[in-house]
């Protein structure tokens, strides 16, 4: 009979912490898996003096799981909190705010209380301009009145604190809820904004899970008409939580034109409509480039494919964006084009009207 996930965390809740408590109650149990009678874990200490302490904790939990039926072997890790992703712009550490804990159990899609509608930008491979889309969308929709926030999900390469031009740490002043930032009209909240900068996130699939309920269930977002949610690409477990356990009102997927973007993205589409999401429309990003010296527009990643193939699969065609250096030099520099009145705001202002169109009253 093959241990099951509720029984170890039911034999780790009897495990006594130093000071009171026990390591599920205090969520220190972090990065659990179990494959084939192998059961591991971490414990978390809240810091390395604490995890000095731990040792007889780390044992008593190896030995209270290992006796459970069905367990071959077990690996239990004992390592320390850091803090430097949970401390607050004052610098303070906010008691009990942990990034990366498990998921909690799912209890079918909800809503998030106060939010109007969740967009999920997505595509299926890296590289198309998913993030630069997202930021620019998010600013042209809080230009036209909308109460806009916009949610980094792509945890492994979080892009928007440096396209939308913050960079404090967000406050945490009971430990429990988090204070977004806000730019450009916009309420920001990443990943990126509570590690250092160049701080890889070397997690597994449940810690990502657990880390976006978090970002959406424990930040204080306020009233919004929009939430914008910038999805990692691919199709994985983020897409998987996101779509599964909240009410979207639907997903945007990005592409370039060339054939090879174009695989990519019909598994995005195939990936929404198995988990019963809406497509709301296809985009072309890097459609053309236009020569700022002569004029020339060349179609570099070739022009059109993405609005065949909305046309093919029945799904709306959003519209076309360029490929320019403007935008990219603007989002380095964090301010989107589209907070800007040029030219090159203009399609991102027309594609947030599309929107507008389909958005409830």
């Amino acid at each position: 009979m093959a241990v099951e996930r509720d029984q170890v965390l039911a034999a780790l809740s009897g495990i006594a912490v130093p000071g009171g408590g026990d390591l599920v109650g205090d969520d220190l149990v972090r990065a659990l898996s179990i494959s084939e009678g192998n059961v591991q874990f971490v414990i978390e200490a809240p810091s390395s003096e604490a995890a000095r302490k731990m040792e007889p904790v780390r044992k008593a939990a190896e030995a209270a799981v290992a006796a459970l039926p069905g367990v071959a072997r077990v690996t239990v890790a004992l390592t320390a909190h850091s803090g430097g992703a949970a401390r607050a712009a004052s610098g303070a550490e906010p008691p009990g705010l942990k990034f990366g804990r498990h998921p909690t159990p799912p209890k079918g899609p909800q809503r998030l209380p106060g939010i109007g509608r969740i967009l999920a930008i997505g595509s299926g491979k890296g590289g198309v301009g998913k993030s630069t889309l997202a930021a620019n969308l998010a600013v042209a929709l809080a230009r036209a009145g909308r109460r806009v926030g916009l949610l980094d999900a792509d945890f492994y390469g979080p892009s928007q604190p440096r396209m939308m031009g913050v960079s404090a740490r967000p406050a945490s002043p009971d430990g429990k809820e988090i204070v977004p930032l806000h730019a450009h009209g916009v309420t920001v909240m990443s990943i990126g904004l509570m590690v250092e900068p160049e701080q890889a996130l070397v997690w597994r699939g449940p810690m990502l899970m657990g880390a976006l309920q978090q970002m959406l269930g424990q930040v204080a977002w306020g009233e919004l008409d929009d939430l914008l949610i910038d999805m990692p690409p691919g199709t994985g477990d983020v897409q998987l939580t996101l779509c599964q356990r909240y009410e979207l009102a639907g997903a945007l997927v990005v592409s370039t034109p060339q054939d090879v973007a174009l695989m990519d993205a019909r598994r995005a589409i195939d990936m929404f409509r198995r988990l019963d999401t809406p497509v709301l429309g296809l985009i072309e990003n890097m459609s053309t480039h236009i020569c700022p010296r002569c004029g020339y527009e060349d179609a570099v990643f070739g022009h059109g494919g993405v609005e065949a193939e909305a046309a093919r699969l029945g799904i709306p065609f959003l519209g076309a964006l360029p490929l320019n250096l403007e935008i990219r030099l603007s989002g380095d520099g964090g301010t989107p084009i589209a907070a800007t009145d040029g030219p090159l705001a203009a399609p991102f202002q027309a594609l947030a009207q599309r929107l507008l169109a389909d958005a409830p009253a």
